[in-house]
């Protein structure tokens, strides 16, 4: 695991020497140098990329000069020192990144009932192409062979979306191909060891079940039709990960780990909405729906909700409050007991949140509550002191 550790205190009380200290420091710095600068370069290529796309716009001129920008690049790569790779390697992305982007951009425009036809397969023969050079370590540097697979994987993706739209997908065949892009985006996160990629394969994991953000009145909110079932969703994915989390290598672990507290992050939204509002479950799903989801007439509609939520599986708000609040404090004693910090940071964000956010709601004109739940707090702190004594002791 990662541990956050204080040198300078492990050097005073003699637990490492100045020289192991200064060993520390100097890789902890190395790692954060070279975030840094693949960050800044990835935002030059892309800036860059598409700068030249749209400056040009002659599909005819983005092509040669993505071409001679690829070219120059690989003459760099072959001819100069490590200490131009750079320069090479930026000059290979923006000529690729112009070729497969302005391709992209024209088949859209122009070519838009034959642009996911192409764009699909071609998008995953690109990926495929660089994920058997990245195998084999040959052509490029891996970071540039990772950066055109994310590009073909962006073209495969974009180019099934397309004809998606276009023909008017519904469900379940939705819902699937909403998990398709979830596998594919975790499968390449993992390929690649980028956990950023692992963890965007949460946002189409999370709107299998219509769970996302959308624009309302001037605001973006969070919204889920269905947040029991969605926490159940995310619930499955968080113990699946913490089950293989000790069961495979450190380096897999971590792209796990993403993946549990990306899930745990959705779960909490979803428990804030029930929260606030409760939930009939099923409603969205197998039950009326909404009301523009096809309904002749509104009294209709309300009839059939009505008649639904009669029979459904109702969960109060204040039932959705008293639940969520005692599994944030079950993770917060669990995830500080076996020190996942991912874990233990969101839960400890969320409790706050929802101590907040049911103070304006439910408890603003309790006092005694927070009497209560206060007091309640102190005995609860020192049976878990005592518990992770005793785990101490037994060396757990």
């Amino acid at each position: 695991m990662h541990v956050i550790a204080d040198t300078e205190a492990l050097v005073a009380d003699g637990t490492l020497t100045p020289d192991q200290a200064a060993i520390l420091e100097r890789r902890s710095r190395e790692v954060m140098v070279t975030l840094a600068v693949n960050a800044i370069l990835c935002f030059g290529i892309l800036a860059a990329t598409v700068g030249f796309i749209f400056w040009l716009a002659d599909p005819f001129l983005v092509a040669i000069v993505g071409g001679l920008m690829l070219a120059g690049g690989l003459a760099v790569l072959a001819r100069a020192g490590a200490s131009y790779a750079m320069f090479g390697n930026s000059a290979v992305l923006i000529g690729v990144g112009m070729l497969l982007g302005g391709a992209t951009v024209e088949l859209v425009d122009r070519y838009e009932q034959l642009a996911g036809w192409v764009l699909a397969p071609g998008g995953v023969l690109v990926a495929l192409i660089c994920l058997w050079r990245w195998r084999t370590s040959a052509w490029s540097a891996r970071f540039v062979l990772g950066t055109v697979l994310l590009m073909g994987l962006s073209m495969h993706l974009g180019g099934i979306e397309i004809l998606a739209q276009l023909h008017d997908l519904g469900p379940p065949w939705r819902n699937l191909l909403l998990l398709y892009y979830a596998v594919a985006l975790a499968g390449t996160g993992w390929q690649l060891d980028v956990r950023l990629i692992t963890a965007a394969a949460l946002i189409p994991f999370a709107q299998i079940l219509e769970t996302g953000t959308a624009y309302f009145h001037a605001v973006y909110a969070f919204y889920s039709p269905e947040p029991t079932l969605t926490i159940l969703q995310m619930g499955l994915l968080i113990a699946a990960c913490m089950w293989g989390v000790v069961r495979v290598s450190e380096r897999d672990a971590r792209h796990l780990r993403i993946l549990a507290v990306m899930g745990f992050i959705i779960a909490n939204l979803c428990a804030l909405v029930g929260s606030i509002w409760g939930d009939v479950v099923g409603e969205h799903l197998w039950g009326p729906g909404r009301y523009r989801d096809g309904w002749a007439d509104y009294e209709t509609y309300s009839a059939a909700r009505v008649s639904f939520r009669d029979a459904a599986l109702t969960i109060p708000e204040l039932t959705y409050s008293i639940l969520w609040a005692m599994t944030l404090l079950a993770t917060i004693i669990w995830a500080a007991s076996r020190t996942q910090r991912g874990l233990f940071n969101a839960a400890l964000t969320f409790a706050a949140i929802h101590f907040y956010t049911q103070m304006f709601e439910s408890f603003a004109d309790e006092p005694l509550a927070y009497v209560i739940g206060g007091l309640g707090a102190i005995p609860l702190a020192w049976g878990v002191w005592r518990l992770n004594q005793w785990m101490v002791a037994r060396k757990i």
